[in-house]
């Protein structure tokens, strides 16, 4: 596995579009002046010992040795041993419904906006445990398989959204047996489910599924984002989702279904509306689970890699102090290509 140890010293090359920008700007104030003595062919006549290429390449051997001078202070590194950790922790797969309805805006900024600002919150908060992510809708399919890389897992959270299924709809019976089958053999560690829905189940069948968890040891819990009374979902072009009569769709939180579920699964319901309660509910209900040993496959020692880097930007300075910005006068006679060293430009 490859790594920075200190990435920040990658800002600097935030240098090297602002020196080519300097450059650029010296050279055009460069011929503008030249062009004020006189005809620019008859000034390289006059000026036969300047090289026009010389003096960019000495500039773009520097460029390039700054680069590898700023990616050695970045620390490069490489892993060189694999190890297996045992820590306590849980496995959590959360199920997130991605249909058109998470799309309404009951929920401040909208119920999937703030289903997702919930999740990244509970994760930033895992320390040993592990999390998968399944979205759903009239399908399903994993999203990030069962994992203890929570930067990968909110990276993944942000690109949710309903495009990636084109089946509209809500199987949540669905994506309870995908996440039964997505956890991992560790029989001691606590499982939980986390469907986070509005309610809308379409498909059926949901709760025999959380029966059906339950009895493998897995505890479901429902998240119902939204309000009961409803709201209209709003779509990409800025209106609102109309039925086949042209009239304006309006979904509502179905807690009952929820309520059973989670109570099928012997799991807990928890109403997700503007406030922090339940973010401060989940966090308390995962508390409570039990921990169990889990693996987690991590690279224990890193090489330096700096050395490699070090040869190069020293190759480049030598082969720059060498290349001299104006045409070498020992060899004006030697010929390349039918052609006086020196009338090679």
């Amino acid at each position: 596995m490859f790594r920075f140890e200190s990435p920040i010293f990658l800002y600097l090359l935030l240098l090297v579009p602002v020196l080519v920008v300097i450059r650029m700007l010296y050279l055009r104030n460069k011929m503008r002046k030249l062009k004020r003595f006189g005809d620019p062919q008859l000034l390289s006549d006059m000026m036969q010992g300047v090289s026009k290429y010389r003096p960019a390449v000495k500039f773009w051997l520097l460029i390039a040795a700054l680069i590898i001078l700023i990616l050695m202070l970045a620390r490069p590194q490489m892993g060189s041993k694999i190890s297996s950790e045992k820590r306590q922790g849980v496995e959590v797969i959360i199920c997130m419904d991605i249909s058109n309805s998470m799309l309404a805006e009951d929920v401040v900024p909208s119920r999937l906006d703030k289903s997702k600002l919930l999740v990244e919150n509970m994760v930033d908060k895992f320390v040993n445990d592990k999390v998968g992510l399944i979205v759903y809708a009239g399908d399903a399919f994993v999203q990030l398989p069962i994992t203890a890389d929570y930067v990968s897992a909110k990276m993944f959270l942000q690109n949710v959204n309903p495009s990636l299924i084109a089946s509209q709809g809500t199987d949540i019976a669905t994506a309870i047996n995908m996440a039964m089958m997505s956890f991992t053999q560790d029989e001691k560690a606590g499982k939980a489910i986390i469907i986070i829905t509005d309610g809308e189940d379409h498909e059926g069948n949901a709760i025999e599924a959380a029966r059906m968890a339950k009895e493998k040891g897995i505890k479901v819990f429902m998240l119902g984002v939204g309000s009961p009374n409803g709201a209209p979902i709003k779509m990409a072009n800025g209106g609102y989702l109309q039925d086949n009569t042209g009239q304006t769709v309006i979904t509502r939180l179905n807690e009952d279904m929820c309520k059973q579920i989670a109570e099928a699964g012997s799991g807990t319901y928890i109403h997700v509306d503007n406030t922090s309660e339940a973010q401060e509910r989940l966090d308390l209900e995962i508390g409570k689970m039990q921990k169990g040993e889990i693996s987690t496959v991590i690279y224990s020692e890193y090489d330096e890699q700096f050395q490699a880097l070090a040869l190069i930007a020293l190759l480049l300075l030598i082969i720059e102090v060498c290349v001299l910005e104006a045409k070498n006068p020992l060899l004006k006679n030697v010929r390349l290509f039918g052609k006086t060293k020196n009338e090679v430009k």
